[in-house]
């Protein structure tokens, strides 16, 4: 009897630490980030990590009351990391049916949308305006998607092989208007002011969240409260004033 159950002991895998202890334990939070998805996450010129999610990396440390290690992750790697504990949360997380099956979404911290971006003088409040413009789009994208079916019939839609050629014909005014991510609409308004682009309207909205391994409540009401904190005090507002050029919207 004493063999047997040894045996069933041995073949019973040992219950994973809670990750608020572990994290209070070892005093450090891992967190996964984008380091070349501006203005989220980059290198700055002092070489250092930068963009909205190292500060809302920072953010949750405090009230963690842990040290921040920002682990680069990449699209493909990054679900992997959290599953093997590799880190113990993910930012830049869009929540999907799919996703949700494996791992846990904290409340929206950061906007994410398509939208249509062209230069003030021009006036586009809504997708009836877009008649008779010329509209830059990277071919078979969600954009290319949303803007086809948003856009009346006298519109026309430039459609290039990739981001940057639909960025570059808009740049050169080869388009009036151009249909990229809010991440990529603040870096070119940033970046190229005697154009003076802003954004014109939303197509398609997937706010970011923190992604959470499954079964972890306590660590999820932590980042849950920094979240709300954030927002309560404006420190959200700031961020996405700071890196996306516009006002956190009331609607997150």
């Amino acid at each position: 009897m004493l063999t047997c159950a040894i045996g069933l002991a041995a073949a019973v895998p040992a219950a994973q630490a809670d990750a608020l202890d572990t994290i209070a334990k070892s005093g450090v939070v891992r967190i996964g980030v984008f380091e070349d998805y501006p203005p989220f996450g980059s290198i700055g010129p002092d070489m250092k990590p930068q963009g909205y999610d190292i500060d809302m990396a920072n953010l949750i440390g405090k009230t963690l009351k842990a040290k921040v290690e920002l682990v680069q992750v990449n699209g493909d790697n990054r679900m992997a990391y959290l599953a093997d504990h590799k880190v113990d949360m993910l930012l830049s997380v869009g929540q999907t049916p799919e996703r949700a099956k494996v791992i846990d979404f904290s409340q929206a911290y950061a906007p994410y949308f398509l939208a249509v971006f062209g230069p003030k003088k021009l006036q586009v409040k809504t997708a009836a305006d877009l008649a008779g413009k010329t509209i830059s789009v990277a071919h078979g994208t969600l954009e290319d998607l949303s803007i086809t079916k948003a856009a009346p019939a006298t519109a026309t839609i430039k459609r290039f092989d990739d981001p940057n050629g639909a960025i570059a014909a808009f740049l050169s005014g080869q388009a009036q208007l151009l249909v990229t991510g809010n991440d990529v609409g603040a870096t070119i308004i940033a970046r190229h002011p005697p154009i003076d682009p802003e954004e014109k309207f939303s197509l398609f909205s997937s706010p970011d969240h923190v992604g959470l391994n499954k079964d972890e409540p306590r660590l999820m009401e932590k980042v849950n409260a920094t979240i709300a904190q954030a927002k309560k005090d404006g420190e959200l507002n700031t961020l996405s004033k700071k890196w996306l050029r516009a006002p956190l919207p009331s609607d997150l």
